[in-house]
């Protein structure tokens, strides 16, 4: 049963230490990286752009559309008059009569025609046949084939576009779209540069209280045992009830001190887990935390190319790609206002088709033909609008321009501060190495009784003042190399 419970005692503390995460700076990096949703909205801006680039291209293809339609109206469409209509029906009648008057014309004009049996016999023939009847129902027949029937209307075409000259519209949207899209590349990289620079921020900050907090919890217990040595002394009778008084004082500003970085700490953990994409209650180490040194001693920073910093920093390229997008957009504007070309090809058909008269059946033709449009006059629209954009385009460069020079000035700023973190770094250690050497005598002393209790707890404060300001300016070192790292653009998921 013994065994029993050690076995579990010991998985037990395996999850707890298994549950404490630790993360160095890359690992960081790559969370805040992953999860931060400012990236991903820059991602589908790429990956727009890069559809609207290909979306750009097809103009210069020839365009296929298909178009169909119905109406239905109240009358057909009449090629005859009604006068007409009327005219052609009653022309059997009039046929008739005119017959019968001509026969009767013929036998007043020869009369010796009755002596005729041959003649005679082909009048009785023809008044035994009504001439009228086939007569009328001709007259009906070409009065329904002049009927149109377009009371339903179906038509529907096939119709091809092929651009030939637009005025450069097509070739500089192509140009524009290209330039969008490498635009939004370089907004993601300078977007994410900025999530690494405050991701490192967070970290250093983190690994900043908690080495201050090592050392608050140091300095409590020196204070303690100081504490517990005065009172042993105030009970020998060797020191006084103030030296104890001073001592306690001191401890409690140690403790405050300790409770206010203990606090501190917490929420700096808390902004790196968010960051990060993690609970903010999440028991999480940092790789540095263990660490006494924080780092090598850096390396002074000089000789720095401006012109590679320009062409490595995203918002230098940005401006750079805003600057040809506009001058495009000139070339867009004036297109506008110059004559185009394009090839029309097409098929046709309706129903009812008039090829063959009004039928009711779908027929069609193709044609083939060039659409030629020349602006001729509108009142200086098309200057005025170019103008506007090359005054947008020289906006665009006088952009670029001021950009350079802030980021020449920034460049050298920064390279001050490393300058300067180094030389705050050297003379802490310096300082650091004075104040240890301090208490270390002022210590002998106390312990032999030649120093009084109120120079020791001085030469503790200087302590714990050194060891802070080393521990500041070794994060003030990491800092303003990240900083530098920024302002030339070489700022990386890795260092």
């Amino acid at each position: 049963m013994r065994k029993f419970f050690c076995f579990i005692w010991l998985v037990c503390l395996t999850f707890s230490v298994g549950a404490q995460e630790i993360l160095s700076l890359d690992s960081c990096r790559a969370l805040a990286i992953a999860n931060n949703k400012e990236l991903l909205i820059s991602q589908e801006k790429i990956n727009s752009a890069h559809y609207q680039r290909k979306a750009a291209f097809t103009n210069y293809l020839p365009d296929i559309s298909a178009t169909g339609g119905y109406m239905r109206t109240q009358k057909e469409i009449s090629l005859l008059s009604n006068a007409q209509k009327g005219a052609l029906g009653s022309m059997g009648t009039q046929v008739s009569g005119a017959m019968q008057s001509g026969i009767q014309g013929i036998l007043t004009q020869h009369p010796e025609l009755t002596q005729n049996p041959q003649f005679m016999a082909l009048i009785q023939a023809l008044g035994n046949v009504d001439v009228a009847t086939p007569l009328n129902g001709l007259g009906n027949s070409l009065v329904d084939a002049f009927r149109t029937d377009t009371r339903n209307m179906y038509a529907g075409a096939l119709t091809l576009t092929q651009p030939l000259y637009m005025g450069g519209k097509i070739r500089a949207y192509n140009k524009i779209t290209k330039y969008a899209e490498e635009l939004a590349r370089q907004q993601h990289d300078s977007g994410l540069q900025d999530v690494i620079l405050s991701t490192d921020q967070a970290y250093w900050q983190v690994v900043s209280l908690a080495s201050k907090k090592k050392l608050a919890e140091g300095y409590l217990k020196l204070l303690q045992k100081l504490e517990s040595d005065v009172d042993k002394m105030i009970t020998e009778g060797v020191a006084t009830k103030a030296d104890g008084l001073s001592v306690k004082v001191k401890v409690n500003e140690a403790e405050m001190t300790l409770t206010k970085v203990e606090d501190g700490l917490s929420l700096s953990r808390m902004l790196l887990c968010q960051l990060c994409g993690l609970d903010l209650s999440s028991p999480i180490t940092l790789t540095d935390e263990r660490e006494d040194d924080l780092g090598p001693s850096p390396v002074a920073a000089n000789g720095i190319d401006l012109n590679t910093v320009y062409a490595t920093r995203p918002e230098v390229r940005s401006l750079e790609l805003a600057t040809e997008i506009y001058k495009q957009k000139i070339n867009v504007t004036r297109s506008e206002y110059m004559p185009s070309l394009a090839l029309m090809g097409s098929y046709m058909m309706t129903n009812p088709s008039v090829f063959n008269g009004f039928e009711k059946k779908f027929k069609g033709m193709w044609n083939v033909g060039v659409v030629l449009q020349v602006p001729i006059w509108h009142w200086g629209e098309g200057l005025y609008k170019v103008k506007a954009a090359k005054a947008e385009a020289r906006i665009a460069q006088y952009q670029l321009d001021d950009a350079k020079e802030k980021i020449e000035l920034q460049v050298n700023q920064s390279v001050f501060k490393v300058n300067e973190a180094a030389k705050k770094l050297a003379m802490a250690e310096k300082n650091l190495e004075k104040a240890d050497e301090n208490l270390r005598y002022a210590t002998l002393g106390f312990e032999e009784g030649v120093i009084a209790a109120s120079n020791v707890l001085e030469a503790h404060t200087a302590w714990l003042s050194a060891q802070s300001e080393k521990i500041d300016a070794q994060i003030d070192v990491k800092l303003t190399d990240i900083y530098l790292k920024k302002a030339v653009g070489e700022l990386k998921i890795r260092n």
